[in-house]
């Protein structure tokens, strides 16, 4: 395709704004290239993704939005339009994640993002653009969280890995990458339904969210994993870290049950377990190249396009209110079109 840069392209983007009455509102709108935020690159988007950061961006949650009106979308692939940078040019494939995308500046819920150019990544060999937004900010948090657990030495044979929240979009893909290298992985779930789905992926066990919620104060539980990757927070992280076997790691990545943590040391210092914090947005770029070759690669999910389902920026608002509730299933790819554009 071809496009006039010389005049203003008309682009469809979901704008949440904050009226004066301070009541949050959000809505597929349409703005004028001008109004886009410098950068040095103009991507044509091609799709994102729907991520829980995303879900409270489009309510205008104040942890996540700066300032308003705002275009959520923590991530996006697409097509290099213009470029005053000379590592890309028009028509290079490239994927955004993290940095201040679709938090600090406007995101990739609209048909145009324009960004520095140091937040860009070419889209690895091995992966289409769609491909790369299954996998998205979630496989991409996935893939560190992985690689946490095996950086601490801890091997298929050592036990059982635990994935909590394992029908989201970290846990599936964690299920589906630990299962490929071996591991023995239990998934906690409350969605019965999803049990087949999971062993699909490469899930051996599966747990009710019961069994990993101790309200006990014990400072320590029976030793049950190995290595945990915990997507929940809250109490559960605490009952997983006081259920860790010697030596074990959790890697730490979600909070939807509370960010508080009602733990003693005892873990840490009796059972010298690790707590690895997973920060997908400020990731050091060596890293994060490494993290997408993993995943275009070695630890490429087989099954990838069975965890994605499809979504417009009409759709929005259904996707976000379900994924607030708990109640959407593996990952959601935003195509930036409306229902009018196709």
């Amino acid at each position: 395709m071809v496009f006039d840069l010389s005049q203003s392209l008309p682009i469809a983007c979901y704008l949440v704004r904050k009226n004066t009455d301070g009541r949050v509102t959000a809505r597929v709108e349409t703005i004028s290239q001008e109004a886009l935020p410098a950068g040095d690159v103009l991507v044509e988007v091609a799709y994102s993704s729907l991520n829980y950061k995303d879900a409270m961006a489009c309510q205008g949650h104040p942890g996540v939005v700066r300032t308003f009106p705002h275009v959520p979308g923590v991530d996006c692939s697409g097509t290099v339009v213009e470029s005053a940078a000379k590592d890309y040019r028009p028509g290079d494939e490239v994927l955004v994640t993290g940095y201040e995308l679709g938090a600090g500046r406007w995101g990739g819920f609209a048909e145009y993002v324009r960004v520095p150019a140091e937040w860009i990544v070419r889209l690895p060999e091995g992966l289409s653009l769609r491909e790369a937004m299954i996998y998205g900010t979630a496989g991409f948090t996935a893939a560190q969280c992985v690689t946490a657990i095996v950086a601490r030495g801890i091997a298929p044979e050592s036990g059982p890995v635990l994935v909590t929240g394992a029908t989201g979009g970290v846990g599936s893909v964690a299920v589906a990458i630990l299962g490929k290298l071996g591991y023995e992985v239990a998934a906690v779930t409350g969605k019965a339904e999803r049990h087949d789905w999971l062993r699909q992926l490469g899930a051996r066990t599966i747990l009710g969210r019961d069994e990993v919620n101790d309200t006990s104060d014990r400072p320590l539980l029976a030793a049950r994993w190995a290595a945990a990757i915990d997507t929940v927070g809250g109490r559960v992280l605490a009952t997983v870290l006081r259920s860790m076997h010697h030596r074990g790691c959790v890697a730490a990545c979600g909070l939807v049950a509370g960010a508080e943590l009602p733990l003693t040391v005892y873990p840490f210092i009796l059972r010298g377990v690790t707590l690895a914090g997973i920060d997908s947005a400020k990731c050091p770029r060596p890293e994060r190249l490494a993290m997408w070759q993993k995943l275009a690669g070695p630890w490429r999910v087989e099954r990838l396009e069975e965890l994605a389902s499809e979504a417009t920026l009409d759709d929005l608002p259904d996707r976000v209110e379900r994924i607030l509730t708990g109640n959407m299933v593996g990952r959601t790819v935003v195509v930036p079109r409306t229902a009018t554009t196709g």
